[in-house]
């Protein structure tokens, strides 16, 4: 049996380029570029709370990046290298190499170098913890939404929640519809190029990782402002999009692990907003519109209030 160090080298010791030192050392060294800021993330991802025993450990390790790829994202940050923490119950390099593949695979698609980070016995718990670097001042925040700004969501929603639902037995889908739906739940791709491109334009931003109505509810929060949301304009997959309205909201509003982007831009840049999001490649659909004052309504198509029933979800709660 291969033991901690030479599971290492076997399976997440590569040369470095970008960095200046990588994995092997007690400390990486990274070297921002000039008049740059270093933007830094972690996320932990705990089986049975984060994740099903059930997903293949390609699909598990880009999830495990692609979360805190999102992150950086939201910041509008460009990824330059992440540590990862690895609890496992076994020394098992079948799951290894599979979870390392998908993991460095998605790496290597986003230019971004593993340089560190820990293993050791214990329950199944990943934490990858990520650097970028955005110039200075130019930082996507939480905080930047005004009254009569836009409200922007990327990509599809809902497909991670529906895809839960089916594993919990309360929803119901076979074949390519159901591995539609998987595939948004565990390989989320994260927004990079769409983040980038939004520097200098989007007034707010953030992933949406707990749901949109609580995602929302931070930028809502950490503005001071109110927004008005249009649920049924919110994008969602055909697969979704053909069943029922009431599940369908569900998961568009609250279903969770979507890792789009919800931002905010002003009404003057929306044909800047739509050449960030060609520049990347991504959809984006407008979704609402920040209002004075405080709290969230949420509208259906006829322009009629829904009831204030969704939440993000929380760990603790």
């Amino acid at each position: 049996m291969a033991g901690e160090f030479e599971l290492i080298a076997r399976h997440f010791t590569r040369p470095v380029r970008r960095a200046a030192l990588g994995v092997g050392d007690d400390c990486a060294l990274l070297q921002p570029g000039a008049g740059m800021q270093l933007a830094v993330s972690c996320d932990m991802l705990v089986e049975g709370r984060h994740f099903l025993s059930t997903v293949p450990p390609g699909r598990l390790g880009h999830k495990a990046l692609a979360v805190n790829l999102s992150d950086l994202a939201a910041c509008g940050a460009e990824p330059l290298a992440f540590t990862l923490a690895l609890a496992l119950p076994r020394a098992d390099d079948e799951f290894l190499a599979g979870f390392a593949q998908g993991m460095l695979a998605l790496a290597d698609a986003h230019g971004i170098e593993l340089v560190g980070g820990d293993t050791t016995a214990g329950p199944l718990n990943i934490c990858i913890t990520v650097f970028g670097q955005v110039p200075a001042g130019q930082a996507l925040l939480r905080s930047g939404a005004r009254p009569g700004d836009d409200l922007w969501v990327s990509g599809a929603l809902g497909d991670a929640r529906l895809a839960l639902e089916v594993f919990r037995g309360t929803a119901s889908l076979t074949g390519e519809g159901f591995e539609t739906a998987r595939r948004g739940m565990e390989l989320p791709q994260p927004r990079v190029a769409l983040g980038l491109a939004l520097r200098g334009v989007a007034s707010s931003a953030i992933d949406l990782s707990d749901g949109l109505v609580g995602d929302l509810g931070h930028v809502l929060q950490r503005s001071g402002v109110g927004a008005v949301l249009h649920a049924d304009a919110l994008p969602r997959s055909t697969v979704l999009a053909a069943l029922p309205l009431a599940l369908q909201r569900q998961c568009v509003l609250a279903g969770g692990d979507d890792y789009e982007l919800l931002f905010t831009a002003p009404p003057a840049r929306r044909d800047a907003v739509l050449a960030a999001a060609g520049r990347a490649g991504v959809a984006v659909t407008r979704c609402g519109e920040i209002v004075s004052g405080t709290g969230l309504r949420v509208l259906d198509a006829a322009g009629q209030v829904l009831p204030a029933s969704w939440r993000g979800f929380d760990h603790f709660a």
